[in-house]
């Protein structure tokens, strides 16, 4: 079955995604962030020096390929609204995002903070893009 997507829409939600985890992983709780990553300042210096374009690179692909197919469930669960785009990144994320990430925790012994800084992060940003998706098509 084929169905109609609105590209451009896509693109914006992955944008929206994008600047989203900028401000989120330096303006608003990057210190926090880096304080339960253990991220210190030499570690910051180091990182500078290195090439961003492959990590920012794949994160874009990513982050195309998230909205494209939230794009999709949007389209065959027919949410139209704002509220329904609100509720299709709702569940999305508390069933693929919420219920893997907590392996962070209980296997690779992260912090519960930083578990809850990230997945908060991804909870914003599909309730986001689910609302873009949802009511420009």
């Amino acid at each position: 079955m084929a169905i109609g997507l609105n590209y451009g829409a896509i693109v914006v939600a992955a944008l929206f995604h994008m600047v989203l985890g900028w401000a989120w992983y330096s303006v608003l709780f990057g210190k926090a962030w880096m304080k339960l990553m253990k991220i210190d300042a030499k570690k910051v210096e180091e990182a500078k020096k290195k090439s961003m374009a492959k990590p920012f690179g794949i994160m874009t692909i990513a982050a195309l390929v998230m909205s494209y197919i939230l794009a999709h469930f949007i389209r065959y669960t027919g949410s139209m609204s704002a509220l329904e785009g609100l509720q299709a990144g709702f569940w999305l994320w508390l069933g693929f995002i919420a219920t893997v990430m907590v392996n962070s925790v209980l296997w690779e012994e992260k912090p519960w903070k930083l578990y809850l800084l990230n997945v908060a992060y991804y909870l914003v940003s599909l309730l986001g893009m689910g609302v873009i998706l949802a009511s420009w098509q």
